[in-house]
């Protein structure tokens, strides 16, 4: 079997460090590695592919920026010729990004089978276009690899019981596991980063929706901002915080009181989570990094897909993005007592279930 595995953003190069190893393992897959480009940013991008030893992608499309149309558009066109040049069995998408849509209607269009890892998550909220890639994607897939019962319930309730449809745990939890496990071989994160031992937040923001609309941007770094009162607020900045929106920030009176970094490495800040007190997000992903290494989370967002989280106390939404409202939230959540022995993950070897599912199909 030929698989064609394509990725583009930090959260796929994490996934497919688990998968990718597993299929190396394998005789009997040969697997073609295609990075879009979509995170171009050597701190977002390449630093992922040394540290958790990805191998370097056989074709790198260098597809990154623009709208959203334009770029999946783009990537679109080019995975299409991928495609045709391989020839392969399967093409392997991870998540919600346009780099996997652009990967699944590709390889759709051309009769190759598409298998989804991390299919059926749903936040009901279609202005996001992360939801309308999972959905397109989950609906022109053969094997939709589910890491929730959640998600499994979805995809039966959208009609697609008929596929190769599998509860298979979630690949995060895997790379999470191994991270954990090689945590005294690395740096104090402290240390590196110059911090000393206060009480810290991480916090990441990077979505359209907040990054995009200055009246959500004020309200948020606003509140973060009064949390430095009490905490180290640690914030490793995205590539969409850069330039006018930074400035935005900047503006904000206190905002010096902030402790902006580059982007960190996935070691680097899987320790900050762990270390940190709190986890500020918007991010889909770090939700469940901050419950893999039992840290508390607000995530400033109108709706997540990971709603086990919030029913069993690990993260919490404020009742709107608007200052108060987020620091009632971080209050609330502070003194929260969460569910101990809940684990909707499943077991850490999500990557050898997807591999052996695919090796079974041969």
């Amino acid at each position: 079997m030929k698989i064609c595995t394509i990725v583009g953003a930090r959260p796929q190069f994490i996934k497919a460090s688990a998968v990718s190893r597993v299929i190396d393992a394998t005789d009997e897959i040969e697997e073609i590695l295609v990075h879009t480009g979509q995170h171009y940013d050597a701190n977002m991008s390449d630093v992922f592919f040394e540290e958790l030893k990805l191998r370097r992608p056989n074709y790198n499309l260098d597809i990154g920026g623009g709208p959203h149309g334009q770029m999946t558009g783009q990537q679109l066109i080019r995975i299409e010729e991928v495609l045709i040049d391989e020839q392969p069995d399967v093409v392997l998408v991870y998540g919600d990004t346009n780099s996997t849509l652009a990967g699944a209607l590709a390889a759709a269009k051309l009769h190759v089978p598409v298998a989804h890892v991390e299919a059926g998550l749903r936040s009901f909220n279609r202005r996001m276009p992360e939801e309308i890639n999972r959905i397109l994607t989950d609906h022109v897939s053969e094997w939709l690899f589910a890491p929730t019962q959640f998600a499994m319930d979805m995809l039966e309730n959208e009609g697609l019981g008929d596929r190769k449809l599998h509860l298979v745990g979630d690949v995060m939890y895997d790379v999470a596991l191994e991270i954990a496990a090689s945590r005294a071989q690395r740096n104090n994160p402290r240390a590196v980063l110059g911090l000393d031992d206060a009480p810290m937040v991480l916090a990441t923001i990077h979505r359209q929706e907040n990054t995009d609309d200055p009246a959500r941007l004020e309200e948020i770094f606003g509140a973060l901002i009064e949390l430095t009162d009490r905490y180290t607020v640690v914030i490793p900045l995205h590539p969409r915080l850069k330039g006018a929106r930074k400035d935005t920030i900047d503006a904000l009176s206190g905002a010096a009181r902030l402790h902006f970094t580059d982007p960190l490495g996935f070691g680097l800040l899987a320790d900050l989570v762990a270390d940190a007190d709190l986890v500020v997000t918007d991010s889909g992903g770090l939700q469940k990094e901050a419950f893999f290494h039992r840290t508390k989370c607000v995530t400033v967002r109108d709706e997540t897909e990971w709603q086990e989280l919030v029913e069993n106390g690990w993260n919490r939404l404020p009742t709107s993005i608007a200052r108060p409202a987020i620091l009632e939230a971080v209050e609330l959540q502070m003194a929260a007592n969460p569910a101990e022995g809940f684990e909707p993950y499943g077991d850490g070897a999500s990557a050898r279930k997807i591999v052996g599912l695919l090796t079974q199909a041969i």
